[in-house]
């Protein structure tokens, strides 16, 4: 996956993008999953701002595809959604719960994407944020820019930017994971009772492999502007599945299944952090980089996942159509367990009962254990898998 990530034009790992940052300044804490700075805002010692910024990447294509085949508009909100969660699960990692500010960009292709689209897209935003209120979770839409770039974008991206301003002693910092901390795993698949349908688990990582690989030939054929005419033919479009194909064992098509908006676990881990202060050590989001996502914050420990949740439809899928070895599909995929709180035994149950009552999935999933360099170990039905 990794090979046909970079022949698509895609880097898993981004490791040109960590190296041109690293002389960046990191913050009140370097070592923390989001970026830290002191309280520019209200200049007050005691507080910080938290920022954020992502997509939902290619996901934004498959929207296209699907809206283009069947006339669907409503796949849009979903992108809406990808984009806002992206950020805003990465900033609940640091403890953030609450009060968030939200601006969006979207660059499309006028020739291709009309306003209705547009419309769809924001609409789709102010919905979301509606159910996130309900659950506790506010987030004040401050506005964004729309561009039209026929020239640099071939149909439309959606990107987000969050703050977020709290106070230092509420934070989450990674440095506070340690050996005999259990994981508790939290599922991105099913239907939480924040949700409206079924969801696949894809969230918005692996997208472009995961379009290439299970999609049919005539989409390239039908749909050039999908991807970069530069591409060698024998990476674009080389499934052999339809959009409206069933996806076995959900009650989703293939399309829908790929678009299965991200999930949240904003309210879920809202109501941890509220029933058990003090006791969460670390909280990573498991999107690029997948399970060895850890890696980047933690030294001299050994991260143990013998007991991940069930692998979803999809991702088999995927891997049975990609012939992609595991070992990859766990680096560039979440497979089933996108969260992850680091927390001692004797609260691990507390929490898994919380993620229940949201109606998400969750169990101890492994360990952590001293060791001389930083490592990853899966254990996995599809074998034993070791990440630096």
């Amino acid at each position: 996956m990794e090979d046909k990530y970079l022949q698509r034009g895609v880097s898993a790992g981004k490791e040109e993008v960590h190296a041109a940052v690293r002389s960046l300044d990191q913050g009140l804490y370097p070592d923390a999953f989001c970026k830290i700075y002191p309280d520019w805002l209200g200049g007050d010692a005691e507080w910080c701002n938290v920022m954020s910024s992502d997509g939902c990447g290619t996901k934004s294509v498959l929207a296209y595809l699907y809206w283009r085949e069947t006339g669907d508009l409503s796949v849009w909100r979903g992108i809406a959604q990808d984009a806002l969660v992206m950020n805003l699960d990465d900033l609940v990692c640091v403890g953030a719960t609450n009060r968030f500010l939200l601006t969006s960009i979207i660059n499309r292709n006028k020739r291709l994407i009309p306003g209705e689209v547009i419309a769809e897209i924001i609409s789709g935003t102010q919905a979301f944020t509606d159910t996130m209120r309900r659950f506790g979770v506010d987030i004040l839409l401050t506005g964004g820019e729309t561009a039209d770039l026929g020239d640099v974008v071939r149909t439309v991206m959606v990107d987000a930017s969050m703050a977020v301003r709290m106070r230092q002693s509420d934070l989450i910092l990674t440095k506070r994971i340690c050996p005999g901390d259990v994981i508790v795993g939290l599922a991105s698949y099913g239907r939480a009772v924040y949700e409206n349908e079924y969801n696949s688990g894809i969230s918005s990582n692996g997208l472009t492999n995961a379009r290439h690989d299970l999609l049919s030939k005539r989409y390239a054929a039908q749909y050039p502007e999908t991807y970069d005419p530069s591409l060698n033919s024998d990476v674009v479009y080389t499934g052999s599945k339809g959009l409206l194909d069933p996806l076995p064992g959900t009650p989703l098509t293939i399309g829908k299944a790929l678009l299965s908006p991200t999930r949240t676990f904003a309210p879920v881990v809202k109501k941890i952090l509220q029933e058990l202060p003090g006791k969460i050590h670390g909280i990573i989001n498991c999107t690029g980089g997948a399970h060895s996502k850890v890696l980047h914050y933690i030294a001299g420990l050994r991260v143990v996942k013998n007991n991940l949740l069930p692998v979803p439809p999809l991702f088999e899928w995927i891997q049975r159509e990609s012939a992609t070895p595991w070992s990859e599909m766990y680096k560039v995929l979440n497979c089933g367990t996108r969260m992850e709180i680091y927390t001692d035994a004797a609260h691990a149950d507390a929490a898994i009962m919380i993620a229940k009552e949201f109606n998400v999935d969750a169990q101890v999933i492994g360990y952590v254990e001293e060791a001389r360099e930083k490592e990853v170990l899966l254990r996995t039905p599809q074998g034993e898998f070791t990440y630096h």
